[in-house]
């Protein structure tokens, strides 16, 4: 297959990432769905939190589904079903549990399925640019927001909120189906013509493909699992409150904040392209380590910050760094561990996400309900970002040794010992 064809089916996954991406515009639910079923802030963000979570545990099994059936199945599949959770949460008036059955399961599940997808699929299209096409694969995912966030604000404002979710169902699922019916495998082998790593990407690569019981034997997984965990917590606690921190700290009315998590949202996208094209540069681990600093900065400064544009800066900063995660990792994983088995290893990787999306949100929901304000929450995060700068300093390739072992280790006892 040509070059043109692995673009055209990057592009295909580009857009199907933007649709399930507009998970990200939740806040923009937050306060109509609290005035009019009067759930509290916190009741209204575990929707988000749940959604998350269980995105986090189904790509995993998504992975292991796409190495059995292809990864053209799992799409569509994925597709249907985030749509229809989101459609189906139309019909959640007064019945909290309704919501977070349809949305938040039923949705995070065919968000699960739906994002390993592009994932798995390109990073072996493209050996040569591992890093910048991970990023590309899931830079949709984080730009979903930037379409999302302002269309939903008018639809609620011109509809009401249950509505808006049944419009908005209908067309993600239109969406996702529609592009993931492109994604499919290389051949066996297959390489671009006239690629040869180079002796930089010899280095940072595994020697041999692990299988993921192999990979979880080593410390080395556990570790870029708690990267993606402490990256993400502090991302995603910004992302699930953005439009009513945006409105409280900057005292701006929930159509400008609706248009400052648009803005925002480009820097998820941004990130995950630009520290992914990083990482291929100063390697993967140098990547984190420069992340983690910038935002105990930003954490520290951003409650303070009365100024709409200088607020929406703050956070358009620390969502590159929150999308730099996403778009490097996957590229950090194959590096370690092989790309064959890239679907269920990284798969399994996300449930670090899902478990930040419990942790995160739900921190800073309690802080801001405790306290009266997001200060000490935001606060908070920035010691943990100080804390994780450890963490990528010490993490290091498996040694061939290990990977000859891994080579002939069984999946399922490595899965039942986790």
């Amino acid at each position: 297959m040509s070059s043109t064809n692995r673009w055209g089916i990057a592009a295909a996954g580009f857009l199907m990432q933007m649709a399930l991406g507009a998970v990200y515009a939740w806040s923009v639910f937050r306060i109509p769905l609290t005035k009019q079923f009067h759930w509290t802030i916190s009741q209204v963000t575990l929707t988000f939190t749940i959604c998350v979570f269980v995105l986090g545990v189904s790509a995993f099994f998504g992975g292991l589904w796409l190495n059995k059936k292809g990864p053209r199945v799992v799409a569509l599949t994925g597709g249907f079903l985030y749509g229809l959770g989101v459609f189906l949460a139309s019909y959640s008036a007064d019945k909290l549990w309704w919501l977070y059955l349809s949305y938040g399961l039923i949705g995070g599940i065919g968000l699960g399925f739906g994002y390993i997808v592009p994932i798995a699929v390109l990073v072996k299209w493209f050996p040569d640019r591992r890093g910048l096409i991970t990023g590309i694969a899931v830079a949709g995912f984080g730009a979903g927001a930037l379409v999302t966030a302002p269309a939903a604000t008018r639809l609620i404002q011109s509809v009401g909120v249950l509505h808006t979710f049944a419009y908005l169902g209908i067309a993600y699922l239109v969406i996702t189906m529609a592009t993931g019916y492109f994604m499919q495998n290389p051949p066996d082998g297959w390489k671009p013509a006239g690629w040869v790593p180079s002796t930089t990407q010899t280095k940072q690569r595994a020697a041999t493909d692990f299988t993921l019981g192999g990979a979880l034997k080593t410390w080395q997984w556990w570790a870029l699992w708690a990267l993606l965990f402490l990256n993400t917590s502090a991302g995603i606690s910004i992302i699930s409150q953005e439009s009513p921190m945006f409105q409280e700290i900057a005292k701006v009315s929930a159509v400008v904040a609706a248009g400052m998590v648009g803005v925002a949202s480009i820097g998820n996208a941004v990130g995950r392209i630009f520290w992914a094209w990083i990482s291929d540069a100063i390697t993967r681990r140098w990547t984190f380590v420069t992340m983690f600093l910038v935002q105990i900065g930003l954490f520290l400064i951003f409650p303070g910050t009365s100024s709409a544009a200088i607020l929406t800066v703050l956070a358009f900063v620390i969502l590159m760094c929150y999308g730099g995660g996403f778009g490097t990792m996957p590229a950090f994983a194959a590096d370690y561990f092989g790309s064959k088995n890239v679907g269920p290893i990284y798969g399994l990787m996300l449930t670090a996400w899902g478990s930040a999306s419990a942790f995160g949100p739900l921190l800073i929901a309690h802080m801001r309900q405790s306290s009266g304000s997001y200060a000490s929450g935001l606060h908070v995060i920035a010691g943990i970002m100080a804390v994780s700068v450890l963490l990528p300093i010490l993490v290091s390739p498996p040694k061939s040794v290990t990977a000859k072992v891994a080579r002939s280790s069984p999946v399922v006892p490595a899965m039942h010992s986790k």
